[in-house]
C-alpha cells in the first residue's frame, strides 16, 4: 500500500495550503485574543489587589479607633441604677412589704453611688459592703443583719443580699 501521488495536483496542493494558513492565521486570532483577555484578568486583579491593600489598611484604622473608643468608654462608664434584692425572708416569715421597704431603704442609702464613675466605685466596694453589712433591721421586734451574698458593678449595680439575725 502506499500513498497516492495527490501532491502532485494543484488543488490538492491549494487545498492543504489553505489549511496549513488558516490554522496558521487561526492560532494568531486565538494568541491575540487569550493575550488581550488574559490582559483584562491581569489589569483586574491589580486592581482588586490594590483595592483590598486599601480596605485592609481602613479596616486597621477603623479598628484601632474602634478598641480607643471602647477604652475611653469603658473608663467613662457611670452607674445609673442600684438593685437590691433580699433573699431567704420566706425562712424568717417576713412579709414581703417590710422586705420591700427595706430594700428601698438600702437604695435610697446607696443612692450616691447613681452618676459616679464605675472604677471609681469599685475600688469602694468594701465601703459599700461594710455600708450594708453594718446596717441591722427590725422585722417583727427581731433584729436582723444584712449580709451579702453578691455584688455585682456595671451601670446597674446589683446586690443579693440574706437575711441573718442579729
Amino acid at each position: 500500500m502506499r500513498i497516492p501521488p495527490l501532491y502532485r495536483r494543484p488543488s490538492w496542493q491549494r487545498f492543504m495550503a489553505g489549511i496549513v494558513i488558516g490554522g496558521c492565521i487561526s492560532w494568531v486570532i486565538f494568541l491575540f485574543m487569550f493575550g488581550v483577555l488574559q490582559e483584562k484578568q491581569a489589569d483586574i486583579i491589580n486592581k482588586q489587589k490594590e483595592e483590598i491593600k486599601t480596605l485592609k489598611g481602613e479596616k486597621l484604622i477603623w479598628q484601632e479607633e474602634s478598641k480607643e473608643l471602647n477604652r475611653k468608654n469603658a473608663e467613662l462608664l457611670i452607674i445609673q441604677n442600684v438593685q437590691v434584692k433580699i433573699k431567704n425572708y420566706e425562712k424568717y416569715k417576713i412579709d414581703s412589704q417590710s422586705i420591700f421597704e427595706a430594700e428601698n431603704e438600702i437604695k435610697e442609702d446607696l443612692k450616691s453611688l447613681i452618676a459616679d464613675d464605675l472604677n471609681t466605685t469599685f475600688k469602694n466596694k468594701d465601703l459599700i459592703t461594710k455600708t450594708i453589712e453594718n446596717k441591722e433591721k427590725k422585722f417583727n421586734n427581731r433584729p436582723y443583719k444584712f449580709v451579702i451574698k453578691a455584688l455585682y458593678f456595671y451601670t446597674t449595680i446589683y446586690i443579693e443580699l440574706e437575711l441573718k439575725l442579729s
